[in-house]
């Protein structure tokens, strides 16, 4: 049985998600650029890239780029918006980065954006995540994990919503069960067969979060609530974007 991630960031991906576009990208890079304070061609490496957007943006601005991801699909497109080839594009699971000298200690940055995180089962999975991002870490490196909060999604969460896309219906139904919170997407048009997905992250608090990253040696700087730069609230920020460094 595949795992939901595997059927979910195919194809389909590209309608459910097309509203996330390069320009909220390059302002949400900015943001990273001034709390990171990088010098230009410092080598920055995509955990989970998706489709390409931040680190496309990450190269506009100036530095050398490594893109992951576990989908072909996702990846296919992300190579198609790179023509000349400026970011190097790697197929793997974020658990388990290839073992070579072009990963391990090479990066001067690891960026895990739009909830990358938390897509497993147990936390010792989530653990191999964290213990990836030390690994590809030069020592001092920095590191952004751009997280939902997690009490802010509970009290806000949209139960049911419905939205047309290139002459798609995309219909979502969400729900927090067992310290997970689970979509389930159904995509429907007149010209193509009806399909479904789930998408199921795990809700940690900043507390389980920090303690996690100091397991693996990695020390938060700061948190933010959002790419404003408000401070992290644990009941008004939508989002946990923790920046910190090996």
């Amino acid at each position: 049985m595949n795992n939901w991630y595997e059927k979910s960031f195919g194809e389909d991906y590209l309608i459910i998600y097309k509203h996330r576009d390069m320009h909220g990208a390059a302002a949400e890079v900015r943001k990273m650029i001034a709390w990171l304070k990088l010098p230009n061609h410092s080598h920055v490496l995509d955990l989970c890239c998706g489709m390409g957007r931040h680190a496309l943006a990450l190269v506009e601005a100036g530095y050398c780029v490594t893109g992951v991801d576990l989908s072909p699909i996702l990846l296919m497109e992300a190579r198609a918006s790179d023509p000349n080839n400026t970011i190097r594009w790697v197929q793997s699971d974020m658990r388990s980065l290839p073992c070579d000298e072009t990963f391990n200690e090479s990066f001067d940055a690891v960026v895990n954006l739009f909830t990358s995180f938390g897509y497993f089962e147990e936390d010792s999975e989530q653990l191999k995540v964290l213990k990836q991002i030390y690994q590809a870490l030069k020592p001092g490196g920095q590191f952004i994990i751009d997280y939902m909060n997690a009490s802010y999604t509970a009290k806000h969460l949209v139960l049911s919503s419905e939205r047309t896309v290139d002459e798609n219906s995309i219909i979502e139904t969400r729900n927090i069960k067992d310290g997970f919170v689970t979509k389930e997407i159904v995509v429907q048009g007149p010209h193509r067969k009806t399909s479904r997905y789930t998408e199921r992250v795990k809700l940690y608090s900043l507390d389980k979060l920090t303690e996690m990253l100091n397991e693996v040696g990695l020390a938060i700087d700061a948190v933010y609530g959002n790419y404003d730069e408000d401070d992290y609230d644990d009941l008004r920020s939508p989002r946990m974007i923790i920046t910190g460094h090996r």
